[in-house]
């Protein structure tokens, strides 16, 4: 669509510049320990537990994804997933934070989400190991292509090239860094990431805002369109052959629909998902000491408010200000892209537009190191060798890495060109595989064994069969998949805690000195 502008180059390859330079800086420290590469031996201060939690969090879809479906449908469901998002976000802070950072040191120093609760239940046959280590390896597979795709429609509809390039291209500089720098290059790159991202949303929200012609202009523009601006409604685009009809300048849309309360439910169930994800979770175990906790909670709670609501605002702005530039659901993913590009100087466009290789890249890496973590400490060091060295181990993940990057591609290749789904899938599995036993683990002591393998199973199977058989008869099953899957994970874990063997003397030992702490 648009002509290769070297100065938009420029600023994005700064950009990347900066990021293998960090990589490269953390190298020989990432490299002493396990410990050192997958948790940064648990060093991050305030900030950077802050800042990374988000980065690594709010992936590329932040940018394309959740624009898109304020531009395309309005205000409606793109609100209440932003609010479910921030509540999730808050609580998870306030509630799990603290307590996993402490228990997380004593289960023998677990520095991985599977290796905890393994060690939390003093699992000697590993079934919990296996099973945790699995579902990460499937879903932040897929996790990661969602990213790489991030990269693929960036600069294919920027400079007009072949996707497939793109997404290459960007998933081996992910890798790149990531591999050398471990989780000290990663935190480190998320809080610039974080602060980028920021900027980059702020700029755009501004700018548009004003470009619009204030809350009177762009009020103005969206009472066109029927239900666009009503928090308990969705605007939607009449389409004939999968692209939104134009009359004259004008969008069509029909009359709207209502948001009934389970649809309401349904999108805030998004905020569920933050209590299983590993990647956002390991930055609770990664704080240097437990009195960083509240400042870094301040950091990333204000991160998060400040984000969600630009995303949010910039997708209805964008379709006050282009009406009828983008004409389908996976199209509108573009908002972010051309208010950057007709709004700013190329320079200073360059810049911004790397807010979105910012988002995904932050993600991306995270991921990547989860599921090397997951292979190399896990299911390596846990179960097949534990006498392995720390050379050897580095080496098998960073293979691990390698393979998750090309399964990415093809993830990204292949799969959803709408970034919103593929991540919405992903977040669902891991949210209810790993949320409930989260805070079961932390928070009830006669949680067991048999209830943590029975309640993780249930979370991520629940998942698979909702969204592809139940989802089906619509109405109230229409339900977005995480929250029935939750639920269901939650009442196996207590009916089989209950129907099972009590938790050993040790156990309960463990259990109370984390809750005392």
């Amino acid at each position: 669509m648009f002509n290769v502008n070297y100065q938009i180059l420029i600023g994005i390859a700064a950009y990347l510049i900066t990021m293998i330079i960090i990589g490269i800086y953390f190298t020989r420290r990432s490299n002493k320990s396990i410990e050192e590469y997958y948790i940064g031996s648990r060093s991050f201060g305030p900030w950077t537990a802050g800042m990374s939690y988000g980065a690594a969090d709010m992936s590329g879809w932040l940018f394309l994804a959740l624009p898109g479906l304020a531009y395309y449908t309005g205000m409606g469901e793109a609100f209440w997933t932003a609010l479910g998002l921030f509540m999730g976000c808050c609580i998870n802070w306030i509630i799990v934070a603290k307590r996993l950072r402490s228990y997380s040191k004593i289960a023998n120093n677990a520095i991985t989400l599977p290796e905890f609760f393994s060690k939390r239940f003093h699992d000697k046959n590993y079934y919990l190991l296996v099973i945790s280590a699995t579902i990460s390896l499937v879903f932040f597979s897929i996790y990661t292509g969602a990213q790489f795709l991030t990269f693929g429609k960036l600069f294919s509809y920027l400079f007009n090239t072949d996707m497939l390039t793109m997404v290459i291209i960007g998933a081996l500089i992910v890798m790149f860094y990531t591999l050398l720098g471990g989780l000290h290059a990663v935190g480190r790159t998320n809080l610039i990431q974080g602060l980028l991202m920021a900027f980059a949303l702020l700029m755009v929200l501004i700018f548009s805002f004003l470009n619009a012609g204030g809350f009177a202009g762009i009020a103005e523009n969206l009472a066109n369109f029927p239900r666009f601006a009503d928090f308990f409604g969705i605007a939607v685009p009449e389409t004939v052959g999968g692209l939104q009809r134009v009359s004259g300048s004008i969008p069509v849309f029909g009359s709207g629909e209502n948001i009934g309360f389970i649809s309401i439910i349904s999108t805030m169930a998004w905020g569920l998902g933050y209590f299983g994800m590993p990647q956002v979770l390991i930055r609770f175990m990664a704080i240097k000491e437990k009195s960083m906790i509240r400042p870094a909670r301040i950091i990333s709670i204000s991160w998060y408010f400040i984000v969600l609501l630009a995303a949010v605002s910039i997708g209805l702005i964008g379709r006050a200000i282009f009406p009828t530039a983008l004409n389908s659901a996976s199209n509108s993913e573009n908002i972010f892209i051309i208010l950057s590009i007709n709004l700013f100087p190329p320079i200073l466009a360059g810049i911004i537009i790397t807010g979105i290789l910012a988002a995904s890249m932050s993600s991306a890496d995270s991921y990547m190191l989860i599921v090397s973590s997951s292979l190399a400490n896990d299911f390596y060091r846990g179960i097949l060798k534990k006498d392995a060295k720390n050379k050897e181990l580095m080496w098998v993940g960073r293979i691990t890495m390698f393979l998750a990057t090309i399964f990415g591609i093809f993830v990204a290749v292949s799969g959803s060109h709408s970034i919103f789904q593929v991540v919405s899938y992903a977040w669902a599995g891991l949210g209810a595989a790993f949320g409930p036993l989260i805070l079961f683990s932390l928070f009830w002591k006669k949680t067991t064994l048999t209830a943590a393998i029975a309640g993780m199973l249930t979370g991520c199977i629940m998942v698979v069969f909702w969204k592809n058989v139940i989802a089906n008869y619509g109405g109230i099953f229409a339900v977005y998949e995480l929250l029935p899957a939750f639920i269901f994970s939650c009442l196996v874990i207590f009916i089989v805690s209950l129907a099972s063997k009590k938790p050993s003397a040790e156990i309960i030992k463990e259990f109370e000195e984390a809750k005392k702490t």
